[in-house]
């Protein structure tokens, strides 16, 4: 699924996705260079996120896997 990260005015990650027209702030992520690992939003998505190189800069649009949620198949 394609999703847009940015950093908001506060430094807080914010998660785009455009297919549903949702932004969420990003309230954990897997990995403190965020790059691999996974995030989870404010409405409980979570996402894995590519492999790419810690200095990337955002706001930068990427193929993430949606996993699922807890009860959900």
């Amino acid at each position: 699924m394609k999703i847009m990260i940015r950093r908001r005015g506060a430094g807080e990650l914010s998660v785009y996705v455009a297919k549903k027209d949702l932004e969420e702030p990003v309230v954990l992520a897997e990995k403190p260079e965020l790059w691999g690992g996974t995030v989870t939003l404010a409405n409980g998505w979570r996402f894995q996120l590519p492999e790419m190189p810690k200095d990337t800069p955002l706001p930068i649009t990427v193929d993430a896997r949606r996993l699922a949620e807890e009860g959900e198949e």
